[in-house]
C-alpha cells in the first residue's frame, strides 16, 4: 500500500475492469481519483493532461541528430549483449535511451519482437520521454528519477495497455548527472518480480564502465604529461614511492594543497596561486593546460616550493624503483630543476588566462625555487575523483605513449600535484563543498529550540551555496508546539530567504495552498524530495501551484521541494530555488537539500517538542500566580511576571491583605527549571500565604517557609536527601496607620526603596540564608515609608546576568527608578526596558507598590485599665465616633461587639487594655492587652451560662483573628458597612 495524505492507495496489478484499468477511466472522464492507483502514476497521468497529450496518439517523435557512439552506448552495449544472451527466447525487449528519452539501443529476446512494433520504433531515435509519450517506463524513470514500474493500464496511451516495463536511471558514477534510461518491456502476463534485481545489476555494470571511460581520459592525460616530460629532460632519475614525500610536508599540508589543485582544475584556467601552509610557508601552485595525443583535454597543477638557500637540496628518506600498482616507468619522482621550466611543454590548447580571487597569470619561477613531487601522479589523480581508478588499470590501448612506454624527467613528476579534466576537478570541489555545508548545517541548525529560528537557520544556511532562495512552510500545529495532524490543510508559510529582499514569495504568515498536482504536494504524499531540473519545461504541473504560477522569481530555472519529517510525522515542506547559477539542480544537489531538511527537521521537532513543554509549564506558572489584586487602600501595586526564553523558573510574587488595614507583599524564587519548579512554587506560594494570613511576623513566616522546603527536600522521592529543592524569597509588611514597613529575606536580592523626592537606596537588610538549609535564624529590619514612597520587589532574573555585572545593574536600576512621579505602571514598565536582560535566562518577577497613608481622622484610639466599670464609657465613645463617621447603621453590631472583646480583655488578660477603630473600607474593632492568652471559639453547651461571647463576635463581624505583638495581642474584628 503507497499512502497519500494519509489514505492508503493500491500498488497492485490492473486486472478485470479494477485497480488502474477502472480509475483510468474515471480519470479520462474528468472524474476525482483518490484510490487504485499509484502516487507516482496519478502524478504523471496529471502531468499528462495538463501538457494536452491525448491517450489516443500512436505516433513519436524521431530524431536523427542523436550521438550513436557518446558514452552512454559504449557503457551499454557489451551489457545490453549479455542481457540479449541471458533473455534469449522470452518476450522481453531491452532499451537504452538518453537523459532526454530518446532510444539509442535495442536487443529482443526474440527477432519476431521487433516485427510486432511500429516501424518507427525499431531503430534508435524515436523519443519517450514523458512530455511526448505519456506516462511510460522511460519517460517516468527521467521525471521520477528512481526505478519505475508502469503496468498495463498505468500507461498513459492506449497501445501500451497490453504491456508492461521496468526503468532504471543509469547515472555517471563521478558526477551522479543522469546519463541514460536502461528499460525493460515485456507482455502485461510475463509479470516476473527478478526483473527489478537483474535491471539494478545491468545498471551498475554500465555505471562502472562509465568510470572506466572517465579513468582511461585520466589516464591518457597521465601519459601525455610524462611523455612531454621525458621528451623536454631526456634523463631517468630514482624515484619515491607515491606517499614517500619531503619531510617538510606532513599529511595536512599536502590535504592543503590538494584542496586548492582541485580548486585550480575545476577553474580551467592558467593560473597560479600561493598557497599558505600552517606553518607559514608559501608554496606556489601553478595550472596549465594540456592535451592528450587522443585529444582528451585536461589540466595539469605543479607545485613549487621556495628555499631559503637556492643550494639547499631536497631530502628524500627512501627511494625506490616503482610505484604498486602502477608502471615503473611512471613513478619516478625526484627533486626538480627550477621552476622556470614549469611552462617547458606547450599547452595544445588555448584556455582563459584570468582567473578570479588571487589567482595570477603564471609566469616564470624564482631561479632559487625548486620543483617538489607532492602526490604521485596516481595517487594525485585519485584525489580528483577519477585517476584513482588509473593507478590500479596500469596501460590505456586507446591512449599510449609516442614511441613505446615514456620515460618521466623531474621536469615533469617531479613536481606534480593533481592532475585531470577540469569538470572531473569540478565535481571534487562540488562534492567537498557539499561536506562543509553539511559540517556547517550540523553546527548552525537547531542553535536555538525556537521553531521558527531553527527554520530560518536551515534558510540561511543554504543560500547561497546550495540555493537562491529558500521558503519553508511549517504545519500551524507545529508553530503552536502540538503534533502535526494533517500538514496538506494548515501549512503556513514561516521563512522566506533569498539572495534578494524583493521576493516575489507567498508572505510570512500566509497559508499556503497546494494545487492539485504540485511538487509540493507529490512530496508530502511520497515522503521524498522532488526535483524540477527546469523549471520551463515542468511549467505544465507548476501552473497549478498558485505561488509558482503567480509569484516564483522570473529568473528561477530549477528547484527542488524537500519534506520536513522527523520521527515519521511531517511537519512540513522546504522549498530550495536556483536563479544565479546556470547549472540546474542535480540528484546530487536533491541528496544534499534532503540531508539538511532532515537535520532541520529533527532541530524543529526538538524545537516543537520544547515549546509544547514550555507552553504547558508556563500556563502552569501563571496559573498558581496571582490572577488579580485585591481590593486594598495601603498601597498602589503593580507587576511583571516574565519567563525565561530557554525554560520557565519557580519565580512568583503575591499580596496579601493583612488585619489592622496592613499589607504583605513577598517575591521568591524556587531554584531550577521546567515542570517540578513551577509545582514547588504553587506549594510554596499557597504556604506562605497561609502563614503570612495567621498574622506572623515576617521573620516567623521565613523561618515556617524554611522547616516546609526541608521537608518538601526530605519527602522527595528523587532527591535521595540532597536538598534538590531550594529557594529565596523576600517579605514586607507595611502598616499604613504608622507608615512603616518590617521586612525579611532568606538568601533574596534587596527591594530598592524610592523615597517621595526621588532618593533611591537599597536598605540594609540581613541577607538570611535560602530556605531549606534550615537551623539558622531570620532576621527582621523595620524601616519608615512615607506616604508616596515606592517600594520595589523583584527576583534575581532582573540583575543577575552572565553578560553584566551586577554592582552596574543595580546602578541601571537605581538611575531607572530616580524618578518619583511615575506610576507603579509606568515603573514596571520603565524597568523592563531599562533593566532587564533583552534575553532572560531567567524568571522576572517585579513587584512594585507604591504607598498610602491611613487618615488619622479615620483612627479613633483609647486606653482604660482592666476595671469592668469603663467598658461602658468605652462603648459610649465608639458611639459617637461612629456617628461622627456617619456610620450609624453599623453602630449596633460595633457595640456588641466592643463590649463582647473589651470584657473578654479585662476578665481573661492584663492592663492596660487598648481599644482602637479604624474606618477603612470595613470598620475594623482591635482590642489589645498585655496577655499573650489566645481566645478560641466554641460551641457553648445549652447548659453553660457563658462561652458564647465569641460566637457572636463571629456572627456579627465578616472576619476576625488574633495579633501577636511582642507583649501581648491584638484581637479584631471587621464590620462590614453595609451592615444594619
Amino acid at each position: 500500500m503507497v499512502r497519500f495524505g494519509g489514505e492508503p492507495r493500491s500498488a497492485g496489478r490492473a486486472a478485470d475492469g479494477t485497480g488502474p484499468v477502472r480509475s483510468r477511466e474515471r480519470f479520462l472522464q474528468g472524474e476525482p481519483v483518490e484510490q487504485g492507483v499509484r502516487t507516482s502514476i496519478l502524478d504523471s497521468w496529471q502531468r499528462c493532461r495538463t501538457l494536452g497529450l491525448s491517450p489516443d496518439r500512436s505516433d513519436l517523435p524521431f530524431l536523427e541528430d542523436f550521438d550513436p557512439d557518446g558514452r552512454i552506448v559504449r557503457a551499454a552495449v557489451p551489457v545490453l549483449d549479455r542481457l540479449q544472451a541471458r533473455f534469449s527466447g522470452s518476450e522481453i525487449n531491452i532499451s537504452v535511451a538518453d537523459a532526454h528519452g530518446t532510444v539509442l539501443l535495442r536487443r529482443f529476446g526474440e527477432a519476431s519482437l521487433a516485427r510486432k512494433l511500429p516501424a518507427i520504433q525499431r531503430v534508435p531515435g524515436f523519443v519517450f520521454a514523458e512530455r511526448v509519450a505519456g506516462t511510460n517506463g522511460i519517460g517516468l524513470a527521467l521525471a521520477e528519477r528512481q526505478l519505475i514500474r508502469v503496468y498495463g493500464a498505468e500507461h498513459f496511451a492506449e497501445r501500451s495497455q497490453a504491456s508492461a516495463c521496468v526503468a532504471l536511471p543509469v547515472r555517471d558514477p563521478l558526477s551522479g548527472y543522469i546519463e541514460g534510461v536502461l528499460c525493460f518491456g515485456y507482455p502485461r502476463g510475463a509479470e516476473n518480480p527478478a526483473l527489478r534485481a537483474v535491471i539494478r545489476k545491468a545498471a551498475q555494470a554500465m555505471e562502472r564502465r562509465l568510470l572506466g571511460q572517465s579513468s582511461g581520459r585520466e589516464r591518457a592525460l597521465l601519459r601525455a604529461y610524462l611523455t612531454t616530460g621525458a621528451e623536454a629532460a631526456g634523463g631517468l632519475h630514482r624515484g619515491i614511492a607515491v606517499d614517500e614525500l619531503a619531510p617538510e610536508l606532513s599529511s595536512r599540508d599536502r590535504a592543503a594543497l590538494m584542496e586548492k589543485a582541485a580548486e585550480l582544475i575545476s577553474r580551467a584556467q592558467r593560473a597560479a596561486v600561493d598557497v599558505l601552509l600552517p606553518d607559514g610557508r608559501r608554496i606556489t601552485l601553478v595550472s596549465r593546460p594540456m592535451t592528450s595525443a587522443s585529444g582528451v583535454e585536461g589540466i595539469a597543477v605543479e607545485a613549487v616550493l621556495p628555499y631559503s638557500s637556492p643550494e639547499e637540496p631536497l631530502v628524500i628518506p627512501r627511494q625506490v624503483d616503482e610505484v604498486a600498482g602502477f608502471p615503473a616507468g611512471l613513478a619516478v619522482v625526484s627533486a626538480g630543476p627550477p621552476a622556470a621550466r614549469l611552462s617547458a611543454a606547450p599547452p595544445s590548447g588555448r584556455l582563459p588566462d584570468a582567473a578570479p580571487g588571487r589567482l595570477t597569470a603564471a609566469a616564470e619561477g624564482d631561479k632559487g625555487a625548486k620543483g617538489v613531487m607532492v602526490a604521485g601522479a596516481a595517487g594525485a589523480a585519485g584525489a580528483a575523483g577519477a585517476a584513482g581508478a588509473a593507478g590500479a588499470a596500469g596501460t590505456d590501448g586507446a591512449d599510449g605513449a609516442r614511441g613505446g612506454r615514456p620515460v618521466p624527467s623531474s621536469s615533469s613528476a617531479g613536481r606534480l600535484v593533481l592532475l585531470g579534466e577540469p569538470l572531473v576537478g569540478a565535481y571534487a570541489l562540488a562534492a567537498r563543498r557539499r561536506l562543509e555545508l553539511l559540517s556547517e548545517a550540523s553546527g548552525r541548525i537547531g542553535a536555538t529550540l525556537d521553531v521558527r529560528r531553527t527554520a530560518e537557520e536551515l534558510a540561511e544556511t543554504a543560500v547561497p551555496r546550495l540555493a537562491d532562495f529558500v521558503t519553508v512552510d511549517l504545519s500551524e500545529a507545529v508553530l503552536r508546539g502540538e503534533e502535526a495532524t494533517d500538514p496538506l490543510d494548515d501549512l503556513r508559510r514561516t521563512v522566506v530567504h533569498g539572495i534578494r529582499d524583493d521576493l516575489a514569495f507567498t508572505p510570512v504568515g500566509k497559508r499556503t495552498d497546494l494545487g492539485p498536482a504540485t511538487s509540493r504536494l507529490r512530496c508530502l504524499a511520497d515522503g521524498q524530495a522532488v526535483l524540477e531540473p527546469d523549471v520551463k519545461a515542468a511549467a505544465g504541473r507548476l501552473a497549478q501551484d498558485p505561488e509558482h504560477a503567480e509569484r516564483l522569481p522570473a529568473d528561477v530555472h530549477s528547484l527542488i521541494v524537500v519534506p520536513l519529517v522527523a520521527r515519521g510525522v511531517v511537519l512540513g515542506v522546504a522549498g530550495f530555488y536556483r536563479a544565479r547559477d546556470p547549472a540546474p539542480f542535480g540528484d546530487d544537489d536533491r541528496s544534499l537539500a534532503q540531508e539538511l531538511a532532515t537535520r532541520a527537521a529533527l532541530s524543529i521537532d526538538n524545537a516543537r517538542r520544547y515549546t509544547h513543554e514550555r507552553a504547558m509549564v508556563l500556563a502552569l506558572q501563571r496559573r498558581l500566580l496571582p490572577h488579580g489584586l485585591p481590593d486594598q487602600d495601603a498601597v498602589e501595586v503593580a507587576h511583571r511576571y516574565l519567563p525565561a526564553e530557554s525554560d520557565v523558573s519557580g519565580d512568583w510574587y503575591d499580596v496579601i491583605p493583612l488585619s489592622g488595614t496592613r499589607i504583605g507583599l513577598m517575591v521568591g524564587d524556587v531554584v531550577g527549571h521546567g515542570m517540578l519548579s513551577a509545582a514547588t512554587m504553587g506549594r510554596l506560594r499557597t504556604a506562605a500565604r497561609s502563614f503570612a494570613e495567621l498574622d506572623l511576623p515576617p521573620d516567623e513566616v521565613l523561618t515556617h517557609l524554611d522547616n516546609l522546603v526541608g521537608r518538601l527536600d526530605r519527602e522527595d522521592p528523587d532527591g535521595e536527601g540532597v536538598g534538590i529543592i531550594g529557594a529565596t524569597c523576600l517579605y514586607a509588611v507595611y502598616d499604613p496607620t504608622s507608615q512603616r514597613c518590617v521586612l525579611a529575606r532568606a538568601g533574596h536580592p534587596p527591594p530598592a526603596l524610592v523615597r517621595p523626592d526621588g532618593k533611591v537606596s537599597y536598605p540594609d537588610l540581613p541577607a538570611g540564608p535560602p530556605l531549606g538549609l534550615g537551623g539558622l535564624p531570620f532576621d527582621a529590619v523595620e524601616i519608615d515609608l512615607p506616604e508616596g514612597s515606592q517600594l520595589v520587589l523583584y527576583t534575581d532574573g532582573l540583575i543577575e546576568d552572565r553578560h553584566r555585572d551586577v554592582d552596574v545593574v543595580l546602578d541601571e536600576l537605581r538611575g531607572t527608578l530616580a524618578h518619583a512621579e511615575r506610576t507603579p505602571e509606568e515603573t514596571c514598565q520603565a524597568i523592563l526596558d531599562t533593566v532587564a536582560p533583552a534575553h532572560p535566562c531567567d524568571d522576572i518577577a517585579l513587584l512594585v507598590a507604591r504607598t498610602h497613608a491611613l487618615d488619622p481622622g479615620r483612627i479613633a484610639t483609647w486606653e482604660l485599665p482592666a476595671d469592668p466599670a469603663f467598658v461602658g464609657e468605652v462603648r459610649a465613645a465608639a458611639l459617637g465616633r461612629l456617628a461622627d463617621w456617619g456610620l450609624d447603621e453599623a453602630a449596633f453590631a460595633a457595640e456588641l461587639i466592643l463590649s463582647e472583646l473589651v470584657t473578654n480583655a479585662i476578665r481573661h488578660g492584663a492592663g492596660p487594655i487598648r481599644v482602637r477603630l479604624l474606618h477603612d473600607r470595613t470598620l475594623i474593632c482591635e482590642v489589645s492587652d498585655s496577655s499573650n492568652t489566645a481566645p478560641h471559639l466554641r460551641r457553648a453547651a445549652s447548659t453553660d451560662e457563658g462561652g458564647r461571647g465569641l460566637f457572636l463576635v463571629a456572627q456579627l463581624s465578616q472576619a476576625w483573628g488574633t495579633r501577636y505583638l511582642p507583649q501581648g495581642k491584638v484581637i479584631w474584628a471587621e464590620c462590614g458597612l453595609d451592615a444594619a
